[in-house]
């Protein structure tokens, strides 16, 4: 009988927790989290409600790896201005093992790859909110999470470890054009985190004529920076995507509000610099503006700064 895959998961938060939780029925899992977290969950399981159904769950929940062997898989779901710190604090593990990166914003792969040739780009499309040190609630599924070869590609690896999420429930889909993927959550992270986090607001409030003026500025002006990139995203044109979104992924996640406002209100710095803050970085390389998108960076920049963690 061959050893079960062993799966280490750094960063392990509102995303990374559920995934171990679900993945603990068919892997040896080891999640690295806070230590209340991993305190909190090694005594009494880690309990996920919502659309994932509602279930508890016991894994190897710890706030700092000791010897712990060698692991098949290595998933990062960390905030993306930690992912460099994990990768150097983590980098002998990472060289050595299959490292997939299920996080929000572009460059993470790009920041792993410095550390391992087997990087795994990861799109999740599933709404998750913590809600106390042992209890996750999973608040939307807009579709099956997405995995590749990074920067192009599909090969065994990666089907390994679509395999191994199906078998643990996790709905799951391989792409051999993963970059054009993250692009396209990055589209859509974009068009809707910074605003309702600026605003206070859920996704379906975002709908009001003045603030989807603005979506449509932002979503143009990512269009213009992906098709000189020579990335192709999933929706043809700004038209289709916007018709997407109003009609299709608004609806199904109206009550959702961002991660990034969860950060503001708890004090947190955001990932704006990986989400709109990227799409600026790019568009100064290639000669393209981005005025809409510099100026929720710098919007959210301000909240942060600022300490303003109350509603106006």
């Amino acid at each position: 009988m061959e050893p079960p895959v062993r799966i280490l998961i750094l960063g392990a938060g509102a995303v990374g927790l559920p995934l171990a939780a679900k993945l603990s029925h068919v892997a040896d899992v080891v999640a690295v989290t806070r230590e209340n977290y991993a305190r909190a969950i090694s005594r009494d399981g880690l309990v996920i409600h919502g659309a994932w159904g509602d279930e508890s769950n016991r894994f190897t929940c710890v706030s700092e790896l000791k010897d712990e062997g060698d692991f098949d898989y290595v998933l990062i779901t960390s905030k993306s201005q930690d992912t460099e710190s994990l990768c150097r604090q983590y980098k002998d593990l990472i060289g050595s093992s299959e490292v997939a990166s299920f996080q929000n914003g572009i460059g993470n792969e790009e920041t792993i790859s410095g550390y391992s040739d087997r990087v795994i780009g990861g799109v999740v499309l599933t709404g998750f909110v913590r809600e106390g040190d042992r209890e996750i609630r999973v608040t939307a599924n807009a579709g099956p999470m997405q995995i590749g070869r990074f920067p192009q590609g599909c090969d065994a690896g990666v089907e390994g470890l679509a395999d191994i999420m199906k078998r643990a429930g996790i709905p799951v889909e391989t792409t051999d054009h993963i970059k054009g993927k993250l692009w396209s959550k990055n589209l859509i992270n974009c068009s809707l985190n910074p605003l309702s986090a600026i605003s206070y607001v859920t996704y379906g409030e975002l709908k009001e004529p003045n603030s989807w003026h603005i979506i449509e500025q932002l979503v143009r002006e990512i269009y213009a920076v992906v098709k000189k990139e020579g990335i192709s995203l999933q929706w043809k044109d700004p038209d289709t995507f916007l018709g997407y979104l109003n009609g299709a992924l608004i609806p199904v996640m109206a009550g959702h509000s961002s991660s990034m406002l969860q950060d503001i209100l708890h004090g947190h710095l955001t990932e704006i610099d990986y989400l709109n803050g990227a799409v600026v970085t790019s568009g100064k390389r290639l000669g393209i503006a981005t005025p809409y998108n510099a100026c929720v960076s710098d919007l959210i920049r301000f909240r942060e700064s600022s300490k303003r963690t109350k509603h106006p």
